[in-house]
C-alpha cells in the first residue's frame, strides 16, 4: 500500500487529527492501494501512528475489493467514516458506515510504531521541517511492504527501511533544488 501524507493546519472549529481517503488499485497500471492521509496540525509520529492505524483497521474489517474509504481520526472518538465499493453481480454502488473506537486504533498505533517508528518519526519530522518553500504543499509519501502482515501482526513485514526512506528523501530535497548538508561534531 502507498501512502501519500499531507500536512495542513488544523480547522478553527474541528479537533480532527487526520483524514483518510483510500483509492483503490486501479486495472490499468497502479502497483497498489494509495492512501492519501492529511495530518492537520503539528506533524508528529504519534498522529501519523493513528491515521495509518485507521486504514490497517479499516481495511482489516473489510473482504470486499475496489473499496473507497474516508475516515475522519478524532482524539476523542476514533476513526469515523465511511466505506464504498460496486457490488460484483449487480453493479450496484455499496456503502458502509466505519467506526473503529479509539482504544482500537491507540493499540495499533502502538503496534505501527515499535515496527516502524523510526520511519514514521522521519517522515513526520520531514513535513515538520521549516524551510519548505512558502505556498508548497507539505506532502511526503512512503510504501508499506504488506498491510496484511501489519494487520495480523508479523513483525517481519514494516514500511520500507529507513536507509531507503532517507535517500528516497534526499532525491525530494534535491529535486526540489533543495539539498541539506550536516556537519558532524
Amino acid at each position: 500500500m502507498d501512502v501519500l501524507v499531507r500536512l495542513e493546519a488544523r480547522p478553527s472549529d474541528s479537533p480532527v487529527v487526520a483524514h483518510v481517503n483510500s483509492i483503490p488499485v486501479l486495472p490499468f497500471g497502479t502497483r497498489s492501494r494509495r492512501e492519501v492521509v492529511t495530518l492537520y496540525g503539528v506533524a508528529d509520529a504519534q498522529s501519523l501512528a493513528l491515521a495509518l492505524a485507521a486504514t490497517v483497521e479499516s481495511e482489516r474489517l473489510e473482504a470486499h475489493t475496489g473499496v473507497v474509504r474516508h475516515l475522519g481520526v478524532w482524539p476523542d472518538r476514533g476513526a469515523v467514516g465511511d466505506s464504498a465499493w460496486r457490488d460484483g453481480t449487480t453493479g450496484r454502488l455499496v456503502t458502509q458506515d466505519l467506526d473503529i473506537p479509539l482504544l482500537t486504533l491507540e493499540a495499533r498505533a502502538s503496534e505501527l510504531l515499535g515496527l516502524c517508528g523510526s520511519t514514521l518519526r522521519r517522515v513526520a519530522a520531514g513535513l515538520a521541517m521549516p524551510d519548505w518553500p512558502e505556498g508548497t504543499e507539505r506532502a511526503l509519501s512512503f510504501s508499506f511492504v504488506s498491510t496484511n502482515a501489519v494487520a495480523s501482526g508479523g513483525a517481519g513485514h514494516s514500511l520500507e527501511d529507513d536507509a531507503g526512506v532517507e535517500s528516497w528523501l534526499d532525491s525530494i530535497r534535491q529535486a526540489d533544488a533543495f539539498t541539506f548538508e550536516i556537519e558532524g561534531d
